[in-house]
This record gives C-alpha cells, sequence and structure tokens, in this order.
C-alpha cells in the first residue's frame, strides 16, 4: 500500500497537539485557506489507525489505505453534495441516483438526511475495532434543521464515536453547536513557511509570493488561485483596469469570486485611509490617493449586499457591469456613483 501524503507543517503540528488532548467533538475554525479539512481529515485518521503514533497515522494500514480510497466504514463525512462530490467521497446510492436521473441539482448545503444517516451510523459497533469517527465539513453549510438533528448525539454520542467539525465561518454555528465542542482556532503559518510549501507544490518562488499575497497570507487559497492562471495572471492589475472601467478585468472570475476580489481591493483601500499596510496588493497596484472612509464603508455594505445574490444572479452580465461600474466609480472619483 502506498503511504498517505503529509499535510503541511503547521498542519502536522496542530494535529500532534490536538492528539495529545482528549475530547469527544473538536470545532477547528478560522478563515478560509488554512487547513480545516486537511486538519480535520489528518485527525480522523489518526483515531482510526491500526498503528497510530504521537505524530499521526502511520499512513500504510488498512484503516489508513480504506480513508485513501474513500470506503471505509467507521468514517463518516458530512459535506454539501458539491463538495463531497469536488473531494472523491462518494454519495449515498439514493442521492447519486436522484442527480444522475436529474431529478435534482447536487446540495450546496448539509442535507438534514445525511445528518439523520450520520445520526444513525453513530449507533452502529465499530467494523475495525478502533471507534468511529465523524467529519463535518465545512460546518456552517448545516442548515438549522440539520444543526438540531446533530445536537443530541453531539452532546451524548456513543462511547466509541468522535466528531470533528470543521467550520470557515464558525460563527454561523448554533451556540448550541459550538457549546459542545472544544474549540481550536487553525494557525496562521509564517509567510516563509507558506512559501516553501507553495514552491513544494509546484510554483515559482515569484508566483508562490504573489498568490500568497493575493490570497492574504492563507497558503490553501493561495494554491486554488495559483490553479487558475487567468485569475492569477490578473490579480495585480485588477485594481488599475478596473479605474480604467475595463470590465473585462472581471473576466476570468465567476460572479461569487469577482465579488470577493472587489471585497478584497475594498479591505486595502480601507486599511490605506486608516495609515495601515494593505493585505492583498501592493500600495503600488492601488490608488495613490487615499479615499474617503465613508465611500469605501458605503461600497463596503453594497458588496456584502452583492454577495448575497452572487451564486444566483438575475443576469450575471449586467450584475459584473455593474460591479465594475462601482468599482471605477469608487476608484478614480472617490465620490458616490
Amino acid at each position: 500500500m502506498s503511504e498517505t501524503p503529509q499535510p503541511a507543517p503547521w498542519i502536522a503540528a496542530q494535529r500532534r497537539q490536538l492528539l495529545a488532548q482528549r475530547g469527544h467533538a473538536w470545532l477547528l475554525q478560522g478563515p478560509s485557506g488554512l487547513g480545516q479539512y486537511e486538519l480535520g481529515l489528518s485527525l480522523v485518521r489518526a483515531w482510526l489507525c491500526d498503528q497510530p503514533t504521537a505524530d499521526g497515522a502511520c499512513g500504510h494500514c488498512g484503516s489508513c489505505h480504506a480513508i485513501d480510497v474513500r470506503a471505509h466504514a467507521d468514517l463518516c463525512v458530512l459535506m454539501p453534495e458539491v463538495q463531497m462530490m469536488a473531494l472523491g467521497w462518494p454519495l449515498p446510492e439514493k442521492a447519486q441516483s436522484e442527480i444522475d436521473d436529474k431529478k435534482r441539482k447536487p446540495s450546496k448545503e448539509i442535507r438534514v438526511e445525511a445528518m439523520r444517516d450520520a445520526v444513525e451510523f453513530c449507533q452502529r459497533t465499530s467494523a475495525r475495532g478502533r471507534g468511529k469517527a465523524v467529519l463535518v465539513y465545512p460546518a456552517e453549510q448545516m442548515n438549522a434543521i440539520t444543526a438540531n438533528a446533530l445536537l443530541k448525539t453531539l452532546e451524548e454520542p456513543p462511547g466509541d464515536t468522535r466528531f470533528v467539525l470543521a467550520s470557515e465561518a464558525a460563527h454561523q454555528l448554533l451556540p448550541t453547536i459550538r457549546s459542545r465542542c472544544l474549540t481550536h482556532t487553525m494557525t496562521w503559518p509564517a509567510a516563509a513557511e507558506a512559501a516553501q510549501w507553495l514552491q513544494a507544490q509546484g510554483l515559482n518562488e515569484p508566483d508562490a509570493a504573489a498568490a500568497l499575497q493575493a490570497a492574504g497570507g492563507r497558503p490553501g487559497d493561495a494554491l486554488r488561485m495559483a490553479a487558475d492562471a487567468g485569475k492569477a495572471a490578473a490579480w495585480a492589475q485588477l485594481p488599475r483596469q478596473l479605474a480604467k472601467g475595463d470590465v473585462a478585468a472581471l473576466a476570468a472570475f465567476a460572479p461569487v469570486d469577482a465579488v470577493q476580489a472587489l471585497q478584497k481591493i475594498c479591505h486595502d483601500l480601507m486599511a490605506l485611509a486608516g495609515g495601515s499596510e494593505p493585505r492583498y496588493f501592493s500600495p503600488a497596484d492601488l490608488p495613490g490617493k487615499p479615499l474617503p472612509m465613508a465611500l469605501l464603508a458605503e461600497w463596503s455594505r453594497e458588496l456584502v449586499q452583492a454577495a448575497r445574490t452572487a451564486d444566483h444572479p438575475f443576469n450575471a452580465g449586467l450584475m459584473m457591469e455593474a460591479l465594475a461600474s462601482r468599482a471605477r466609480a469608487v476608484l478614480i472619483s472617490g465620490k458616490a456613483a
């Protein structure tokens, strides 16, 4: 059997820290790109491993192999169906059949039916004798009904079941869910460590540095951005192109990503207006003059509103034009559009 690939150094360090502690339910929280999913999966690997060490799973036993091929009888993974498909986890037979027959689209939320199956899974006897594990990611994609279906089991789980809830927006979780978990806030890796890891993934030094800045220091997000050559190449020029009124500057971005990119520009402009350093762009990429904080706050509120409908815009083309037009008005005039 081939050995499991090793996680990033900062993930391995956190795994070692958490494995040394006791607890039946962990909540891994922090912004995107810090490795919540990777750490959560690394923890359940160690819990279920036939030959675990203080550093984690052995990587070559039958249990580790079963997780690698997404077929471990004692592991239940709860994700939105779109993410399960993207990460190679099999859907329940009924759900897969409904999607194959085009009766519905893959869910972007963790469905209550899947949660009920997970609760039933917790009542079973461990198949391999190492206990059972439930991995929930991203946990904020549970709606209130789904979260409530988990509450009782999370509070009083069967003796051999452990949980990892990994979240990129833990504030959206029910307080009753958060209170039943031990909380771990994800570690931010040092810039040099993150850049070295990105280079190990195949990026050259300049591309790694550029991607890391565009992602605000989050290596996972940086790697995903670097994989999209069009988006990565357009990033540094984005504020200047928008200031010229070039709608095509957003062509490499889906509506959701376009709104997030504009929010990063707005964040950096607010940082400059407040006398701080920008996070996502270099100062040379942004307008030379500080813009009024009131205008930037207004734009920020508008972008938050746009983000609520970006997944399902009434007309994507018109939405992108409106976003670009508003960005130009802010960037060049300092006056409301």
